[in-house]
């Protein structure tokens, strides 16, 4: 069982009470912006571990198997699936020579596959369109604030002589 730090309010108080006395009150800031910066990591590596272990996962089959108990656990909902893949085999005009499953399958995952790269191709682009928009951005703010500068000095110049 995973342990969860539940703090209510007087709790976090006496916590800040104590590490006021402790540490002081100019260090107090530093302490907690440490502890704020220790967390996120924490955090960040959390979330880095439950995605290591859900790929592991999702590699090792265990969607398949979760699938099963789910439809073992609710009969109901598999007898539909069943009742709907029979639909959907007797309205099927092709032919694929019996139940639609065998030859629709393979067809089915290239089609997905296809999707995804074009979606991932899609994404990759919107990305690469969004950082080349920012960069010239950034590059015209550089650029105006050069020339701030350069008006600036100038100036200065012009005020010196």
């Amino acid at each position: 069982m995973p342990m969860v730090f539940d703090f209510g309010f007087g709790e976090l108080l006496v916590i800040g009470i104590v590490a006021l006395i402790v540490v002081g009150p100019k260090e107090l800031p530093m302490l907690f912006r440490n502890v704020g910066h220790f967390m996120g990591k924490a955090r960040g590596m959390a979330r880095e571990f439950s995605r290591a272990m859900n790929d592991a996962a999702d590699d090792a089959g265990v969607k398949d198997i979760q699938k099963t108990f789910k439809s073992a656990s609710n009969p109901m909902s598999s007898a539909m699936d069943g009742v709907r893949d029979a639909a959907k085999s007797m309205t099927d005009i092709g032919g694929s020579g019996g139940t639609g499953q065998s030859a629709d399958k393979p067809k089915l995952s290239e089609e997905r596959e296809a999707a995804r790269r074009k979606i991932e191709a899609n994404a990759a682009r919107a990305a690469a369109d969004r950082k080349s928009r920012e960069a010239e951005a950034a590059s015209q703010k550089a650029a105006e604030m050069e020339r701030a500068l350069a008006e600036d000095a100038a100036k200065d110049e012009a005020d010196k002589a």
